[in-house]
């Protein structure tokens, strides 16, 4: 029983005094003195518990505001769009606006049935974040599928800056091939300058190390004198930004018409990509657009040698403790020696029939040499 009630049942039925009972359990006389007049005035009824919310709030937001800020996102919802409180703010700003705080426009989202609190959800600042300090210093790549009304699956690449989350190519194909990639890749560094690395997953379509051979995206980068970074297996974190893109993009076009060609698909992607760039907000970046961080700094460039992989495998390896590599052919092992001074040294090995050059991550050339087939061991001459 709720201890108001109690105690005013109490003295009313053995006429203690207010104050003695009161004190005897830790209350004040006052509240009991105020339940007992409601309950004179209500009968029973007026010791039931109340609201203490106050009949008028003069810093409450207008209803005119509430209605602005539910009918924006509903707007940006409709669009397929972020739709969150800050971006909602930065939108009411564009339209000349001032905007209430990030916290009232959250409470009237959740008043209004938009927002379930997740306490649950882990905390951003547990999160090791990166993040390039340039534009152009790293762009993330990445494969994900779409399916288009037909049923038909397609394949989407994106790319994206890591500095200022630039979208810098979205293109849309049937099966995305390492040639496709080449393409994309040269459309974009005409447009918005060639990167100084790529950082991409071990897909087939950014490296054949899996199958002994190169693919077409390796040979470019190095002779575009790109560094070529791969996440490590099952890690999709370390590629987080362009993965994270993906979802943005899958948002965007489920609120599109479904379309049935690739070429209504990479117009929506394109639509969205302008849109992306020069008029969404983003979170990450002080809800500056990615067009906006892209050029607030200087833009790196690629800055590795240019080395002709015309006519070569590629393989990337590391020299082992005794100075040297390993190379597989025909089914034999030949280990051929660099040196100790070289120890641990990641290298780029470029391999033309028993022709053998080896390269350090710089361009230099540590050593080439013509492999004899005979021999286990290629001693340094």
């Amino acid at each position: 029983m709720d201890k108001g009630r109690f105690l005013i049942e109490t003295h009313l039925r053995t006429k203690r005094p207010i104050a003695e009972l009161a004190a005897a359990h830790g209350v004040s006389r006052s509240w009991l003195y105020k339940l007992l007049a409601r309950y004179r005035t209500h009968g029973p009824a007026g010791l039931e518990p109340r609201s203490r919310r106050p009949l008028r709030s003069p810093t409450r937001i207008a209803d005119q505001w509430e209605d602005r800020i539910i009918e924006l996102r509903k707007e940006l919802n409709d669009l397929g769009v972020d739709a969150g409180p800050a971006t909602i703010a930065w939108h009411l700003e564009q339209r000349g606006d001032t905007p209430p705080s990030l916290s009232t426009i959250w409470r009237i989202l959740q008043r209004r049935g938009f927002v379930t609190p997740q306490p649950h959800k882990r905390p951003k600042s547990s999160f090791t974040r990166f993040e390039a300090d340039l534009p152009n210093q790293r762009w993330q790549a990445d494969v994900t599928h779409w399916t288009l009304a037909d049923g038909t699956t397609v394949e989407i690449l994106n790319i994206i800056d890591d500095h200022s989350r630039l979208c810098v190519a979205s293109r849309v194909f049937r099966t995305a091939r390492s040639a496709d990639v080449v393409r994309a890749l040269h459309r974009a560094g005409q447009q918005w300058g060639y990167p100084q690395s790529m950082l991409t997953d071990n897909g087939s379509v950014f490296t054949a190390s899996a199958r002994g051979g190169t693919s077409a995206m390796e040979t470019e980068l190095l002779a575009l004198g790109i560094a070529s970074k791969h996440s490590r297996p099952y890690h999709p974190q370390t590629c987080g930004k362009v993965e994270r893109f993906h979802q943005t993009v899958k948002k965007w076009l489920t609120k599109q018409d479904p379309t049935t060609f690739t070429k209504q698909l990479q117009r929506q992607l394109d639509a969205f990509a302008d849109y992306y760039n020069h008029q969404r907000p983003h979170r990450a970046l002080n809800r500056r657009t990615p067009a906006q961080a892209f050029a607030a700094r200087e833009h790196a460039y690629p800055t590795r040698p240019l080395i002709d992989c015309s006519g070569y495998l590629i393989r990337h390896d590391r020299i082992d403790r005794s100075g040297r590599v390993t190379l597989r052919r025909h089914g034999r092992l030949h280990h051929i020696g660099i040196g100790n001074a070289y120890r641990g040294w990641r290298v780029i090995m470029l391999i033309a029939g028993l022709e053998i050059r080896i390269l350090d991550q710089e361009g230099n050339q540590l050593r080439r040499l013509t492999l004899d087939p005979t021999k286990d061991y290629q001693p340094i001459p």
